[in-house]
């Protein structure tokens, strides 16, 4: 309980009027024992109908910091009124919201139609993935029917190809001439990049297979043409994506050397080898002059190890020929006397 001569002094700072800076005499007298009760408590009168504020504090043993801030509490007029009633918390909603300015609905418009946008540009994204990935895997279904190549089967395995090449540019590149339109080229580059290289990777493959020469970008493209609406601009392959292609040719042609040189084919092998030297050689003089040749160096590296391997091979083959050419079959009898025996029917 708080000594008396400290209520009086919170009192003085806090600013209670000087009615209440002496305490009201009081008498304390005991009521009359109500039936039923056994025991009795005291009732406290004074002169004014209502009890002294400083009378109605808890008697309870309280720190001296909580006591002035109880007795602040208790002598504030909040608490001599009484408790403030509840308000309670409402959510506005649009109905009961205020309506509106020009301003903010011209702004919800503007970013509804940005959403549209971006949603819209996101699905197309999508559907060119899906169709990148398509090309991709049927792409690499020509060149391992091309890689079946052998003297005696050259005609259908490439007629073969070219179908199945075909089958490639008319189901699945003609997605991607049907979503990719004016500056979608570039928007999306990165969600198809990759099946057209190796689109392009299919079509070099067989074009150098069946007649030795290097596909243009301008055949290529002229392809195209077919699939394209006349009234929208058509999908045309951009020149580094035909480069980046054409450097992953190098790769197909280096395992092609190496499969006609254990079948006998060497001088075939050495004009792969001559052709892709030439490929390496120009690309050696034009990756310097781009601006975007991150993607470019990495596979020129790649493209040089293929040169060394198809070079060694070539090498290995002309220096020790009279060791390798009786086991690779290039005569149309082989001799056997090689191996130390006689030879077999």
């Amino acid at each position: 309980m708080v000594p008396l001569r400290v209520c009086h002094r919170l009192v003085r700072l806090r600013g209670v009027p000087s009615s209440l800076h002496h305490p009201v005499p009081t008498t304390i007298t005991m009521a009359a024992p109500q039936p039923g009760c056994k025991t009795l408590r005291p009732s406290i009168s004074s002169r004014n109908s209502s009890p002294h504020p400083l009378l109605l504090l808890p008697r309870t043993r309280t720190p001296h910091f909580l006591s002035a801030f109880s007795l602040s509490a208790a002598l504030s007029p909040a608490s001599t009124a009484g408790p403030a009633p509840k308000r309670f918390r409402t959510m506005a909603t649009d109905a009961a919201a205020p309506p509106a300015s020009a301003g903010c609905s011209a702004m919800k418009a503007e970013f509804a139609r940005h959403t549209e946008y971006l949603n819209t540009l996101n699905d197309k994204r999508e559907r060119l993935v899906k169709a990148s990935r398509d090309v991709t895997m049927n792409s690499k279904k020509v060149i391992f029917q091309v890689h079946r190549i052998s003297r005696n089967n050259k005609e259908e395995v490439l007629s073969k190809a070219e179908n199945d090449l075909a089958a490639v540019v008319n189901q699945h590149i003609g997605k991607l001439v049907k979503e990719l339109h004016g500056t979608d080229f570039w928007k999306l580059r990165r969600a198809y990049t990759f099946g057209v290289q190796e689109y392009i990777e299919a079509a070099t493959f067989c074009r150098f297979c069946k007649t030795g020469t290097l596909l243009s970008l301008d055949e290529i493209n002229d392809s195209l043409l077919a699939l394209s609406d006349k009234s929208v601009e058509p999908l045309q392959i951009n020149v580094l994506d035909y480069l980046l292609g054409v450097a992953d040719l190098s790769g197909e042609l280096m395992r092609l050397a190496i499969g006609r040189i254990s079948d006998g084919e060497v001088e075939y092998a050495k004009d792969i080898c001559s052709f892709v030297r030439d490929i390496y050689r120009e690309l050696t003089l034009l990756v310097p002059l781009m601006d975007d040749n991150n993607e470019m160096k990495k596979k020129m590296e790649v493209m040089l190890q293929s040169v060394v391997k198809i070079e060694n091979a070539c090498f290995s083959v002309h220096v020790r020929g009279s060791e390798y050419i009786p086991m690779l079959g290039s005569s149309a009898e082989p001799d056997y006397a090689f191996f130390g025996g006689a030879d077999y029917d």
